[in-house]
């Protein structure tokens, strides 16, 4: 009926009561207008108040961007060219310990850093206006739980930008990452063990942490200082360990992660010593087509300087999973020379699933898939770290 758009023009009006009250109103409808059309003016007024020193502004503006930033591709879009992501980092730095700011803010940016044609330019904006730092900050406890895995889905997103590599590194984020991934990794263990449902931590189940922070280090592990850095904190285990989740996207990460660190020799020594050869073998199998191409990347790499008799093994595993569709077609390649064309193959997997895919090395097999494709709605199931709105506050109408 047009609400959004007639509160909207109130929002430049000279009373502070009018302005809050039509503020609130947005905020409480803007979990139900994520799809509602016509908001231009009403974004770009949002954005404009975020300059304002008003905690009860500062709440209303940031939660009702997140919401209309939500699987919201052309809001997005408008909200970055608007000068949002500048804006929303502003904020962030203003806001102290003030989390009602900061989360919103904070799940509006990893909104504008992904999948809308401005990605890129949010995530370069981040960097060029110094939030950086301020965001790896936040990682630090006592933030609470739903703030810092907003922020781990928000470094992510900044690490799809090899621009931003080198900050993140400066400003420490992967021991953080490392350190958070293994604390909610025990945690969720202790349940486990115990026998008992694992709850939920101001909302937040600790296996959204393990996934968040394995899936930011795998986009991090691109980066050849990157991985080096995440091998010599010995995550390896660890990364073992979690290919057998039974969480199916806390596997696709883990396997992508060691898909990276195996470029490297010494990483690849240390996966296969570490025994990860039984449960990427399982997951060949998996029905998430990305966990089984990066568990068949991985293999392939560990078993470059086996014997004949194991690589000719691994060969015969990888191409009845990569061939299980089409059979007829593997038995018609020799295996001597169906070892040669593994690589290859996989190359052309990873570049159908990411036409933007370009490998390391000429000739080399792909060892940098990219994986955005996992987080496009439709494609794979919607991960812990997509879109998500925030539900309305209650009691804060001014009388």
């Amino acid at each position: 009926a047009g609400g959004m758009q007639a509160l909207g023009k109130h929002l430049t009006s000279s009373s502070p009561r009018l302005v809050q009250n039509c503020l609130w109103t947005l905020r409480n409808l803007s979990d139900v207008a994520t799809k509602q059309e016509g908001l231009d003016g009403v974004l770009k007024i949002l954005v404009n108040q975020l300059s304002s020193d008003d905690v009860n502004v500062l709440t209303c503006a940031t939660g009702t961007l997140s919401n209309l930033t939500c699987n919201n591709s052309k809001n997005k879009t408008l909200v970055t060219q608007s000068n949002g992501v500048e804006a929303l980092i502003h904020t962030i730095l203003r806001a102290g310990d003030k989390e009602d700011i900061t989360e919103p803010a904070v799940c509006a940016l990893r909104h504008l850093t992904s999948r809308h044609p401005e990605a890129e330019m949010a995530q370069n904006s981040v960097r060029l206006n110094y939030g950086i730092p301020a965001i790896v900050k936040l990682l630090n406890q006592p933030n609470q739980w739903p703030l810092v895995k907003a922020t781990i889905g928000l470094i992510r997103n900044l690490a799809l930008c090899p621009a931003n590599h080198a900050p993140l590194q400066e400003a420490a984020v992967i021991p953080r990452l490392v350190q958070l991934l293994v604390k909610a990794h025990q945690d969720a263990q202790r349940h486990v063990a115990a026998g008992t449902q694992q709850p939920y931590t101001d909302g937040v189940k600790m296996e959204e942490i393990v996934e968040g922070c394995t899936g930011a280090l795998h986009i991090l592990a691109r980066d050849p200082m990157n991985r080096v850095e995440i091998f010599r904190l010995n995550t390896i285990p660890l990364f073992v360990q979690l290919l057998y989740s039974p969480v199916e996207n806390i596997q696709r990460v883990a396997a992508g992660v060691l898909c990276e660190l195996a470029q490297d020799k010494e990483a690849a020594d240390a996966i296969d010593a570490e025994g990860a050869s039984a449960p990427l073998m399982e997951l060949l199998h998996s029905r998430n087509e990305g966990t089984a191409t990066y568990a068949a990347a991985v293999l392939f790499r560990i078993s470059e300087d086996k014997n004949p008799d194991y690589r000719k093994r691994v060969s015969v595993e990888l191409t009845n999973s990569l061939f299980k569709h089409d059979p007829a077609a593997w038995e018609a390649v020799s295996v001597p020379r169906g070892i040669v064309l593994l690589g290859g193959i996989l190359m052309g997997i990873l570049m159908e699933l990411d036409p933007g895919y370009r490998p390391m090395y000429s000739g080399d097999i792909p060892l940098d898939p990219i994986d955005m494709h996992m987080d496009m709605d439709g494609d794979y199931p919607m991960d812990a770290y997509s879109d998500g709105v925030r539900a309305p506050f209650a009691g804060h109408m001014l009388a």
